[in-house]
């Protein structure tokens, strides 16, 4: 009876770990989504751009500042429903700048929902908790 039993624990405790509240497990993206949702993210690139260049607000100073597109990461993460996908800036003193779009799917697209500059911790934080993980 006791080995029924923790044999049944063990399946739970498996259980959760896999499939518990902070798994973000899902399907595999096919290429046709990843290469979608990498194209949401630069057609939105794109449309923001003012005389090439994307504008940042940073809200603690007032400043804005000018960003230059490099490149997409190839990688694309998964936030339950949702995706981050990241791409290198330049600031005009050349400086490297990370930019993480956040994106949800609108129909057959995808849409940024937020986008966040220079905030890698926040990224790696909700990685360190389980809620966003590589997409497969």
């Amino acid at each position: 009876m006791f080995r029924m039993i923790a044999r049944a624990v063990s399946v739970f405790v498996l259980a959760g770990l896999l499939f518990g509240p902070g798994s973000v497990h899902a399907e595999p993206l096919t290429v046709s989504e990843k290469a979608s949702l990498q194209a949401g993210m630069q057609q939105h690139i794109d449309r923001s751009l003012v005389g090439g260049s994307f504008l940042h607000l940073n809200p603690e100073t007032g400043a804005v500042s000018t960003l230059h597109p490099v490149a997409a990461h190839p990688m694309i993460l998964r936030m339950g429903p949702h995706f981050v996908l990241c791409t290198d800036f330049r600031d005009d003193a050349g400086k490297p700048v990370n930019v993480d779009f956040y994106m949800a799917r609108r129909g057959r697209s995808y849409v940024i929902f937020h986008t966040a500059v220079g905030q890698r911790a926040q990224l790696d934080a909700l990685m360190r908790a389980g809620k966003v993980e590589m997409a497969e």
